[in-house]
């Protein structure tokens, strides 16, 4: 049955305004949006029910878009397991992407507890070759021999973190036999070591006791924002044609103006920043590296009262790491590797006493860091 005039405008009316609140927020760039999956699913089909499936396309293709990065903590203790903190490992995602920073003894019971699972967990970022950092990739591997199946893993970091984790896996758990999947040791460096289409990995030196210890960098690329506002004065249409736009493309609308790029999109701005830094000893050659981060995840290892034996094993206090965070304009702290002598308040109350914004990180903790609104 064909819909009648009135239904008509009520269906365009209906489909303005979920664009008003759903597209030309994300395309904000200053714009963070949470929604529940129920939410976005309602959402889905109302949009679908005005636009079809080409403005969904380009609504959706924006929404995921709008940058995120989500770290899950698996192990938050130093040196040595206590009853409610594993050893150190920790999961950075982003989209379909998933990297595992270290992988501490009983990691892969963690990785199972939290309900990430092993799926695309298919890169491996080493801080440095300690053991309580790399020993839970002898019982990752073992569990892939046998139960769990992906792809390819990929394990990045120093060299002498590398040597001794391959050393841990051929001499240990393979024995001679070859591993379940293409399994590749990749050496890096200062600087980006991986570059996908929305945002670039980098490693950095770090101080810590041995060599070849890294930090690394996970850094949205820069982009110039859409401006909805700007676009409905000029008469560029809901659907692809703004999606053109965005990514670059001249666009000639029907009624013979031509619409360029630089006509709907804003100054270019700097994408989100998380910083995630292992065992370290010292901070001054960390300033710059964290500098403006939206995010650092750093050791916390003592107090300030034990600052003498923080130095003597290349640790940092909750005050050292919090100095660091006001000196590199750091938003938010997230310390980590908590020492089972210490009560969580009384780190995080050291800590707070310097940088505003501080939170301890717990076994299962899960932070989203996302652009500002």
């Amino acid at each position: 049955m064909k819909e009648t005039l009135g239904a008509t405008k009520e269906r365009m009316q209906k489909g303005k305004k979920i664009i008003a609140q759903m597209v030309c927020l994300p395309l904000r760039y200053n714009c963070s949006i949470i929604q529940t999956t129920n939410a976005k699913s309602q959402s889905r089909e109302a949009f679908h029910s005005v636009f079809g499936t080409c403005g969904l396309a380009f609504l959706f293709h924006s929404y995921k878009d709008t940058a995120l990065f989500e770290i899950l903590f698996l192990g938050t203790s130093a040196s040595a397991p206590s009853a409610k903190r594993g050893l150190s490992a920790l999961i950075v995602k982003h989209d379909e992407y998933r990297f595992l920073i270290d992988c501490g003894e009983g990691t892969q019971r963690q990785i199972l507890q939290s309900g990430a699972g092993f799926r695309h967990l298919t890169r491996v970022l080493l801080t440095h070759g300690h053991l309580d950092h790399i020993l839970g990739l002898g019982g990752l591997l073992s569990t892939f021999l046998r139960w769990e199946a992906i792809e390819e893993l990929e394990i990045f970091g120093g060299r002498s973190a590398l040597d001794r984790v391959h050393d841990l896996l051929y001499g240990v758990v393979l024995r001679g036999n070859q591993p379940p999947m293409p399994l590749q040791f990749r050496e890096i460096k200062s600087g980006i070591f991986m570059e996908a289409n929305d945002f670039n990995v980098s490693a950095f030196p770090v101080t810590h006791r041995g060599p070849d210890c890294l930090g690394y960098i996970f850094e949205e690329k820069a982009r110039r924002p859409f401006l909805p506002a700007r676009a409905d004065e000029l008469g560029v249409p809901f659907g692809p044609e703004r999606r053109e736009l965005v990514e670059g493309r001249t666009l000639d609308l029907p009624n013979g103006k031509r619409v360029t790029p630089d006509d709907v999109l804003g100054p270019l701005q700097k994408g989100v920043k998380l910083v995630v830094v292992g065992d370290t000893g010292k901070t001054d050659d960390l300033v710059e590296p964290c500098r403006d981060a939206d995010a650092l995840v750093i050791e916390s290892t003592y107090l300030n009262e034990a600052a003498e034996m923080a130095y003597e094993f290349s640790h940092l206090t909750a005050q050292q790491a919090a100095e660091l965070a006001v000196k590199a304009n750091v938003k938010q702290l997230i310390l980590t590797h908590i020492s089972r002598r210490y009560r969580e308040k009384d780190v995080l109350k050291e800590a707070a006493a310097v940088h505003p914004n501080v939170q301890v990180a717990r076994d299962f903790d899960t932070f989203q860091i996302k652009r500002e609104e």
